[in-house]
């Protein structure tokens, strides 16, 4: 076999994180979900965070939760969650 198409150098896998989200039919779901999926996006785990949350990215149901989540990252200038709850919002229309 040609070591043209074998990969030597395996990378170990990522450890899985732990979403931390209440069960689905807590009231509080929707809001850790819109939080989770934000969180996901900032460290570039969006598509793990859509798995662990049901929801796709731009959720228009999380709308509420993230414009939230959008204007405290202004007040605390954070600007990475910011970028990424903008984003959401772009997509959630």
């Amino acid at each position: 076999m040609s070591r043209a198409f074998t990969k030597e150098d395996h990378e170990a896998p990522k450890p899985r994180r732990n979403w931390a989200l209440p069960p689905r039919d807590d009231p509080s779901y929707d809001e850790a979900a819109a939080s989770a999926l934000l969180e996901g996006a900032r460290v570039s785990e969006v598509l793990e965070a859509e798995e662990a949350t049901g929801y796709a990215w731009g959720e228009p149901r999380l709308r509420a939760f993230v414009e939230r989540k959008l204007e405290s990252a202004r007040a605390e200038g954070d600007d990475r969650l910011e970028q990424v709850a903008e984003r959401f919002l772009k997509q959630s229309r």
